[in-house]
Protein backbone atom coordinates (compact mmCIF):
# COMPACT_ATOMS: atom_id res chain seq x y z
CA UNK A 1 0.00 0.00 0.00
CA UNK A 2 2.77 2.40 0.39
CA UNK A 3 4.22 1.79 -2.61
CA UNK A 4 0.85 2.60 -4.59
CA UNK A 5 0.01 5.77 -2.21
CA UNK A 6 3.90 7.05 -3.02
CA UNK A 7 2.88 6.59 -6.71
CA UNK A 8 -0.42 8.40 -6.85
CA UNK A 9 1.31 10.89 -4.58
CA UNK A 10 4.05 10.75 -7.20
CA UNK A 11 1.05 11.10 -10.16
CA UNK A 12 -0.53 14.44 -8.51
CA UNK A 13 3.12 15.74 -8.16
CA UNK A 14 4.19 15.40 -11.68
CA UNK A 15 0.34 16.21 -12.84
CA UNK A 16 1.09 19.67 -11.61
CA UNK A 17 4.01 20.86 -13.69
CA UNK A 18 2.67 23.39 -15.66
CA UNK A 19 3.61 22.58 -18.76
CA UNK A 20 2.37 25.44 -20.78
CA UNK A 21 3.91 28.28 -17.96
CA UNK A 22 7.33 26.28 -17.80
CA UNK A 23 7.15 26.73 -21.80
CA UNK A 24 6.48 30.35 -21.80
CA UNK A 25 9.14 31.36 -19.27
CA UNK A 26 11.55 29.14 -21.02
CA UNK A 27 11.30 31.01 -24.28
CA UNK A 28 10.78 34.44 -22.85
CA UNK A 29 7.12 34.53 -23.59
CA UNK A 30 3.99 35.46 -21.00
CA UNK A 31 2.71 33.79 -18.93
CA UNK A 32 -0.05 31.68 -20.35
CA UNK A 33 -2.68 32.71 -17.44
CA UNK A 34 -2.50 36.21 -18.12
CA UNK A 35 -3.46 36.24 -21.62
CA UNK A 36 -5.80 34.83 -24.51
CA UNK A 37 -8.53 31.97 -22.30
CA UNK A 38 -6.21 32.40 -19.45
CA UNK A 39 -5.82 28.55 -19.83
CA UNK A 40 -2.51 27.14 -19.26
CA UNK A 41 -2.94 24.69 -21.80
CA UNK A 42 -1.49 23.88 -25.72
CA UNK A 43 -5.05 25.54 -27.49
CA UNK A 44 -4.21 28.82 -25.38
CA UNK A 45 -0.03 28.81 -26.27
CA UNK A 46 -1.28 28.32 -29.90
CA UNK A 47 -3.27 31.26 -29.59
CA UNK A 48 -0.52 33.66 -27.60
CA UNK A 49 2.66 32.09 -28.57
CA UNK A 50 2.27 29.87 -32.31
CA UNK A 51 2.47 26.37 -33.17
CA UNK A 52 6.23 25.64 -31.92
CA UNK A 53 5.16 26.31 -28.19
CA UNK A 54 2.25 24.91 -28.35
CA UNK A 55 3.44 21.74 -29.11
CA UNK A 56 5.82 21.69 -26.92
CA UNK A 57 3.16 22.12 -24.19
CA UNK A 58 0.86 19.57 -25.38
CA UNK A 59 3.88 16.79 -25.68
CA UNK A 60 4.96 17.83 -22.12
CA UNK A 61 1.20 17.55 -20.95
CA UNK A 62 0.96 14.09 -22.35
CA UNK A 63 3.57 12.80 -21.01
CA UNK A 64 2.99 13.86 -17.60
CA UNK A 65 0.43 11.32 -17.87
CA UNK A 66 1.69 8.59 -19.07
CA UNK A 67 4.74 8.52 -17.11
CA UNK A 68 3.04 7.80 -13.50
CA UNK A 69 0.66 5.49 -15.17
CA UNK A 70 3.55 3.78 -16.70
CA UNK A 71 5.53 3.52 -13.58
CA UNK A 72 2.48 1.96 -11.94
CA UNK A 73 2.37 -1.23 -14.24
CA UNK A 74 6.10 -1.29 -13.89
CA UNK A 75 5.42 -1.64 -10.17
CA UNK A 76 2.83 -4.51 -10.93
CA UNK A 77 0.42 -2.85 -9.33
CA UNK A 78 -3.79 -3.53 -10.01
CA UNK A 79 -5.39 -1.80 -12.78
CA UNK A 80 -7.75 -0.24 -10.59
CA UNK A 81 -4.48 1.30 -8.66
CA UNK A 82 -3.09 1.88 -11.69
CA UNK A 83 -5.50 4.03 -13.05
CA UNK A 84 -5.95 5.79 -9.55
CA UNK A 85 -2.84 6.92 -10.38
CA UNK A 86 -3.36 8.35 -14.08
CA UNK A 87 -6.34 10.18 -12.21
CA UNK A 88 -4.52 11.67 -9.96
CA UNK A 89 -1.75 12.94 -12.80
CA UNK A 90 -4.88 14.47 -14.36
CA UNK A 91 -5.97 16.06 -10.71
CA UNK A 92 -2.55 17.76 -10.52
CA UNK A 93 -2.64 19.11 -14.04
CA UNK A 94 -6.17 20.45 -13.28
CA UNK A 95 -5.47 21.90 -9.48
CA UNK A 96 -1.70 21.57 -9.68
CA UNK A 97 -0.23 22.71 -6.17
CA UNK A 98 3.26 24.39 -7.64
CA UNK A 99 1.01 27.16 -9.29
CA UNK A 100 -1.84 28.21 -7.15
CA UNK A 101 -3.76 25.27 -7.49
CA UNK A 102 -5.27 27.35 -10.90
CA UNK A 103 -4.16 24.61 -13.68
CA UNK A 104 -5.86 23.57 -17.20
CA UNK A 105 -8.32 21.44 -18.51
CA UNK A 106 -6.85 18.56 -18.73
CA UNK A 107 -7.73 16.94 -22.40
CA UNK A 108 -3.88 15.99 -22.76
CA UNK A 109 -2.95 14.50 -19.40
CA UNK A 110 -6.23 12.83 -19.62
CA UNK A 111 -5.02 11.22 -22.97
CA UNK A 112 -1.62 10.49 -21.51
CA UNK A 113 -2.91 8.70 -18.78
CA UNK A 114 -5.40 6.34 -21.01
CA UNK A 115 -2.71 5.81 -23.28
CA UNK A 116 -0.46 4.27 -20.31
CA UNK A 117 -3.72 2.55 -18.68
CA UNK A 118 -4.37 0.93 -22.05
CA UNK A 119 -3.08 1.87 -25.70
CA UNK A 120 -6.28 1.12 -27.36
CA UNK A 121 -8.09 2.63 -24.72
CA UNK A 122 -5.73 5.82 -25.28
CA UNK A 123 -5.98 5.48 -28.83
CA UNK A 124 -9.92 4.79 -29.27
CA UNK A 125 -10.26 8.37 -27.41
CA UNK A 126 -7.45 10.40 -29.44
CA UNK A 127 -9.39 9.07 -32.78
CA UNK A 128 -12.42 10.04 -31.41
CA UNK A 129 -10.95 13.71 -31.10
CA UNK A 130 -9.63 13.79 -34.56
CA UNK A 131 -12.93 12.61 -36.16
CA UNK A 132 -14.74 15.15 -34.32
CA UNK A 133 -12.32 17.74 -35.03
CA UNK A 134 -11.74 17.33 -37.87
CA UNK A 135 -15.31 17.28 -39.37
CA UNK A 136 -16.85 20.06 -36.98
CA UNK A 137 -14.00 21.80 -36.53
CA UNK A 138 -14.52 22.67 -33.10
CA UNK A 139 -11.98 21.55 -30.91
CA UNK A 140 -13.81 21.62 -27.70
CA UNK A 141 -16.21 19.83 -28.90
CA UNK A 142 -13.83 17.02 -29.80
CA UNK A 143 -12.85 17.23 -26.49
CA UNK A 144 -16.55 16.69 -25.08
CA UNK A 145 -17.06 14.31 -27.29
CA UNK A 146 -14.12 12.24 -26.39
CA UNK A 147 -14.74 12.88 -22.63
CA UNK A 148 -18.32 11.56 -22.77
CA UNK A 149 -17.19 8.26 -24.89
CA UNK A 150 -14.05 7.58 -23.13
CA UNK A 151 -15.76 5.40 -20.15
CA UNK A 152 -17.51 3.36 -22.99
CA UNK A 153 -14.31 2.27 -24.21
CA UNK A 154 -12.90 1.71 -20.74
CA UNK A 155 -15.89 -0.34 -19.83
CA UNK A 156 -15.76 -2.34 -23.38
CA UNK A 157 -12.13 -2.64 -23.25
CA UNK A 158 -11.68 -3.01 -19.72
CA UNK A 159 -14.68 -3.52 -18.01
CA UNK A 160 -13.05 -3.38 -14.70
CA UNK A 161 -14.84 -1.26 -12.18
CA UNK A 162 -12.20 0.72 -11.00
CA UNK A 163 -10.69 1.50 -14.29
CA UNK A 164 -14.34 2.45 -15.24
CA UNK A 165 -14.70 4.66 -12.44
CA UNK A 166 -11.45 6.53 -12.90
CA UNK A 167 -11.97 7.18 -16.70
CA UNK A 168 -15.95 8.52 -15.44
CA UNK A 169 -14.30 10.49 -13.02
CA UNK A 170 -11.96 12.08 -15.70
CA UNK A 171 -14.56 12.70 -18.08
CA UNK A 172 -17.02 14.26 -15.53
CA UNK A 173 -14.37 17.27 -14.32
CA UNK A 174 -13.40 17.61 -18.42
CA UNK A 175 -17.03 18.27 -19.23
CA UNK A 176 -17.42 20.35 -15.81
CA UNK A 177 -14.00 22.31 -16.63
CA UNK A 178 -15.41 22.64 -20.57
CA UNK A 179 -18.47 24.57 -19.38
CA UNK A 180 -17.48 27.99 -20.10
CA UNK A 181 -16.68 26.61 -24.12
CA UNK A 182 -20.18 24.65 -23.76
CA UNK A 183 -22.52 27.68 -23.50
CA UNK A 184 -19.95 29.69 -26.19
CA UNK A 185 -21.31 26.29 -28.42
CA UNK A 186 -24.64 26.65 -27.68
CA UNK A 187 -24.69 30.38 -28.31
CA UNK A 188 -22.84 29.99 -31.56
CA UNK A 189 -19.70 31.63 -30.61
CA UNK A 190 -17.44 29.02 -29.98
CA UNK A 191 -13.99 29.62 -32.29
CA UNK A 192 -13.63 26.80 -34.71
CA UNK A 193 -9.47 25.20 -35.50
CA UNK A 194 -8.10 27.34 -37.70
CA UNK A 195 -10.12 30.77 -36.91
CA UNK A 196 -9.01 33.46 -34.64
CA UNK A 197 -11.04 33.28 -31.42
Amino acid sequence: MLVSALLVAAGYLLGSVATAVLVSRALGLADPRSGGSGNPGATNVLRLAGRGAAALTLAGDVVKGVVPVLAARAADLPPGLVALVGLAAFLGHLYPIFFGFRGGKGVATALGALLGMDPLLGAAVLATWIVVAGVLRYSSLAALAASVLAPVYAWVGSGHPGVVGAVSAMALLLVWRHRANIRRLLAGEEGRIGRTE
